[in-house]
């Protein structure tokens, strides 16, 4: 069973729990069941099922929208929302395709920068010298810097 559905994915498709192949043989209660039934009364069963199916789907949907919006406030609890100011000091992260990754033990960081423009999502830096940087910079490489 899933938790996040609160069902099986075969339960979910064909709305009736898997029959094995030993219940086939052996005959268990549901397949008794299923064998006596005449055209017209497996007819209303069948419909009975498949409202049930409907039933089950509708109520799989709310579960996942349920787990999906616990899911979603146990993250954004840990999440640190910090804007960008100007004149704010920052450092620059260092990523792997560029010349000042040299391996395992470099730096990681370079910088501080100042933030020089901000924008949706990440901002323009400038170096401490005030040479404005023209590429804008994602608020994911960019951390604040201390003194």
């Amino acid at each position: 069973m899933r938790t996040s559905a609160g069902a099986t994915p075969y339960m979910l498709v064909y709305g009736t729990e898997v029959v094995i192949p030993s219940e086939v043989e052996i005959l268990s209660l549901r397949v008794i069941q299923e064998d006596k039934l005449d055209d017209a009364e497996w007819i209303r069963v069948r419909q009975e099922q498949l409202v049930l199916i409907n039933k089950k789907g509708m109520d799989v949907v709310c579960h996942g929208q349920l787990y999906q919006n616990r899911m979603a406030s146990v993250f954004n609890r840990k999440v640190k929302l910090w804007e960008f100011t100007l004149w704010l000091l920052v450092l620059m992260k260092i990523f792997p395709h560029q010349e000042e990754a040299k391996g395992k033990f470099a730096m990681k960081w370079q910088g501080p920068y100042v933030v020089h423009g901000v924008l949706s999502g990440g901002g323009i830096l400038a170096e401490m010298d005030s040479r404005v940087g023209t590429k804008p910079i994602n608020s994911e490489a960019i951390r604040r810097y201390y003194i």
